[in-house]
């Protein structure tokens, strides 16, 4: 893919690139703000953010409130940021379309929200003055897929999700455009707003984990690894199944509040399962190069992780579905499948001598930070164009 070339969102082939970093020409003369939800230190939307506000360096940036802790220059908090409710996320919920209403009384000529709950109905002009964009990590899952996420699934919240449904329909209709991060949630978005959206997926670090040390690229790649937030839906425990019904040596690396509990299920496991609490960027990148494969069987809405490891030439066996389905070339890049079952993961094990291994980096080449930025740029042009 050349420099002048963007992948197409759908069919994954070369198409001409829309524009090659236009925002700061057709909006240098513009007021505008950038928006996100809470902003906490490691997230990948907060790292979609960082990346969107790049693009923008003269754009004001709002967020809800920052997590304690985090350092993050020129950033303006809102006014929940000065109640206790900061420290309660499904407790301050309820509030956060009366906040993104009452945010600031500066107006801009461009608004962009980075979404995952209510920030994309925010509103700082009015919409015949100011163009509207979001871009979409997907609709409140607590909200909108409570089989997701476990958050909203308890049967008594039946009635106050429909009332935040019907807020967030109502409150959004002035948004001009949507973006999303991948066609997972493009169908969300339809299927939930009745709205179109363009797919702009998220940016992953290519580079960094493709331009690994001599000695990491020379490792004997001999154990299964899986990566994440140690969490119930992230399967690891099936990932030790899948480990032990293979036969092979895993990695576990991450971190979460199942950790005691995925120690246990290790103890019991037929193979040697190594834990890695909070591995560095540089460590990380090692482990990747080192594995035999990623195992991830789990419904992403799109999946930073099965990239980097794609970077590092490792390639990944998952579920069918999701994100996967746009990050993973089924038989080229990874292996996929139509179960959550271990043993069914074993063939995949065995077929990995079929992938070339040379392919992996190339493709993930296509969801670098320079990939998103064009895209990214496009899409805003086109929607501020005139």
């Amino acid at each position: 893919m050349t420099a002048g070339e963007v992948r197409d969102q759908d069919t994954g082939t070369a198409r001409p690139d829309a524009a090659d970093g236009p925002v700061p020409r057709l909006l240098a003369d513009r007021s505008v703000a950038v928006v996100h939800e809470w902003f906490g230190a490691t997230g990948g939307s907060e790292n979609v953010f960082r990346q969107i506000a790049a693009q923008l360096p003269h754009a004001r940036r709002f967020v809800l409130w920052k997590d304690e802790g985090v350092v993050e220059p020129e950033l303006r908090e809102s006014w929940l940021a000065r109640t206790p409710l900061r420290r309660t996320k499904a407790v301050a919920l309820p509030l956060m379309p009366l906040v993104w209403r009452t945010l600031s009384r500066e107006r801009f000529d461009v608004v962009i929200s980075s979404s995952h709950a209510f920030a994309h109905t925010v509103r700082l002009g009015a919409p015949e003055h100011t163009r509207y964009l979001s871009y979409v990590h997907s609709p409140a899952r607590y909200i909108w897929s409570p089989s997701f996420d476990g958050r909203g699934a308890n049967p008594l919240l039946a009635a106050p999700r429909r009332v935040l449904q019907a807020a967030d329909l109502r409150l959004s209709r002035h948004v001009h455009a949507y973006a999303a991060n991948s066609r997972e949630v493009r169908d969300r978005i339809a299927r939930y707003w009745r709205r179109d959206a363009t797919v702009v997926n998220p940016p992953v670090d290519t580079d960094f984990f493709s331009a690994a040390p001599q000695a990491d690229r020379e490792q004997s790649r001999d154990y299964l690894l899986g990566v994440g937030r140690w969490i119930p839906y992230k399967n690891f425990d099936l990932i030790i199944a899948i480990a032990g019904a293979a036969g092979m040596p895993l990695v576990i690396a991450g971190s979460g509040p199942a950790e005691a509990h995925l120690r246990r299920a290790a103890a019991r496991a037929a193979v040697p399962v190594r834990f890695e609490v909070q591995p560095d960027r540089e460590r990380l990148r090692r482990l990747y190069w080192g594995a035999r494969a990623l195992l991830f069987p789990v419904h992403e809405d799109f999946g930073i992780i099965p990239v980097e490891a794609q970077a590092c030439g490792t390639p990944v066996l998952g579920l069918r579905r999701g994100g996967l389905l746009e990050t993973v070339v089924d038989g080229q890049t990874g292996l996929l499948v139509d179960s959550l079952a271990a043993a069914d993961f074993v063939p995949l094990v065995r077929r990995l001598d079929e992938l070339d291994l040379d392919r992996l980096p190339p493709h993930a080449a296509g969801f670098s930070h320079q990939a998103f930025a064009r895209r990214l740029t496009g899409w805003i042009a086109e929607q501020t164009a005139g």
